[in-house]
């Protein structure tokens, strides 16, 4: 493969995609005030045969209705909650003397299951410091579906072997270097005997959704389709950077084999409405449809989400925006969707009426700062958990795939005794004299936590504590 076009001695200092860091101070900003409170689901094409040349453009992305997903798998055979999770290092090359960190989950029995690759974003900084690639809210839609989903870190990421390749400013190359680790999963994956090696899907999100579209210049035969969540690179330190990111794209159009599924909103931290139009214009425009009918490509947009459409897949709250727009895509394709898997999902407890959710006062233990963190809390949106602990630690978790472990876990590093919940949600949930602590279950209100920047593996998280 020949994914690889590195430039020597040029390295710059850019950024990937950003979105909101996870804060641990007291009296941090709230990740959801002052934002536009969530629009409803809402998806369209902007490029399609009816589309004039002029609507690609540039202009903002339309938007129409999608419905609630919906899942009722009671019936089903269960998949443990941690979906079989298990880590193992990934060859990048035959000698195996670089491996890559990755991430398995998977449904029970031998399979061959059909397998869906997961690709990290980028936080700023050193990528030795990102947080494994663990996109619980992603993966639980897919071992549901009978999939086997694997998330592998890239090289110099996390504690992958090898080193990170900037490749300068050159965002294609940056691409085509990150698409090598992806086909080297691939090819590794579909040597394992439980892998339906036919039926390959690759999806990524921020600059993993790059990585994810450069594979699809040089695919494997079973990979039917790419899923790009909000893909790109962001170079700030970079003189251009929108234009080479646009150039880089329209370059894998000019190769690609594979029918593509595109997924931006119009709230996004790191790009705007018309860049991302430019973007996928670039893209449809370098390809010839006669020669390359299956590599057709569909952008959606989901309009607003949250505070940051940046951080949609590593959102729990996101599947039932995301998921019936993939459904419809994969079934297309001919790829399965039925649900035949029932994997539990964090549920909160019921609420105790110990008192009502915006009684500042009725929080127990906590100093002035901690009453302040309350109020905080009470400003995020409500896949929230608040936690306590009786010496006076507090702490919140907003969004991703569950506040209310992270709130716990969070509030235990401030503690010297055990934290418990105090508020989920819209409720509170405090037993005095009692404990609280999230379940995993089939039903009531599932509780997430936030993506971390660009590193939306479901590892992230946005909160406060004391």
């Amino acid at each position: 493969m020949a994914f690889r076009k590195l430039l020597s001695g040029w390295v710059v200092a850019g950024t990937a995609c950003v979105l909101s860091v996870a804060h641990a101070a007291s009296l941090s900003e709230p990740a959801g005030a002052n934002a536009n409170p969530q629009v409803g689901a809402h998806a369209t094409a902007t490029h399609s045969s009816s589309a004039s040349q002029s609507d690609l453009a540039g202009g903002p992305l339309g938007s129409a209705n999608v419905p609630r997903i919906a899942l009722d798998d009671s019936w089903l055979p269960v998949v443990r909650a941690d979906m079989n999770e298990q880590v193992i290092r990934v060859p990048v090359d035959a000698a195996g003397d670089v491996t890559l960190e990755t991430t398995i989950y998977r449904p029970n029995g031998p399979g061959p299951f059909p397998m869906v690759i997961f690709n990290h974003g980028k936080i700023p900084g050193d990528p030795r410091l990102q947080a494994r690639s663990d996109p619980l809210s992603f993966a639980r839609e897919f071992v549901r579906r009978g999939y086997v989903v694997v998330a592998p870190n890239r090289q110099g990421f996390s504690d992958s072997g090898g080193s990170y390749q900037q490749n300068g400013c050159d965002v294609a190359s940056n691409g085509l270097s990150q698409a090598a680790d992806v086909a080297a999963t691939i090819a590794y994956m579909s040597k394992q005997s439980y892998i339906d090696a036919s039926q390959i899907i690759v999806a990524g999100t921020s600059h993993g959704g790059l990585a994810t579209m450069a594979y699809g210049t040089e695919a494997a035969k079973g990979v039917r389709a790419l899923i790009n969540f909000s893909g790109g690179l962001r170079q700030d330190a970079c003189t251009g950077w929108q234009n080479n990111l646009t150039q880089a794209f329209g370059d894998y159009g000019g190769k690609a084999r594979v029918a593509s599924l595109w997924l931006y909103g119009d709230n996004d931290s790191v790009w705007s409405p018309d860049l991302v139009t430019k973007m996928f214009a670039a893209y449809r425009d370098a390809q010839t449809d006669a020669d390359r009918p299956a590599a057709m490509a569909k952008l959606v947009d989901f309009g607003a989400y949250k505070n940051d459409a940046h951080r949609l897949v590593g959102d729990r709250d996101g599947v039932k925006i995301w998921w019936p727009t993939v459904e419809a895509f994969l079934a297309n394709r001919g790829l399965p969707t039925a649900v035949q898997y029932r994997v539990a999902t964090p549920v909160a407890p019921h609420g105790t009426g110990y008192a009502a959710i915006d009684s500042v006062g009725a929080v127990p233990f906590v100093d002035q700062a901690g009453r302040d963190g309350y109020r905080n809390f009470l400003k995020q949106y409500p896949s929230r958990a608040f936690a306590v602990s009786d010496s006076g630690a507090w702490s919140w978790a907003e969004g991703g795939d569950n506040p209310m472990a992270v709130a716990i876990a969070n509030c235990e590093k401030h503690s010297s005794d055990p934290c418990r919940l105090y508020a989920v949600n819209n409720s509170v949930v405090w037993n005095n004299g009692g404990t609280q602590t999230a379940q995993n279950g089939e039903s009531g209100d599932d509780a997430h936590t936030t993506a971390d920047n660009d590193n939306t593996g479901g590892s992230g998280h946005a909160l406060a504590s004391r």
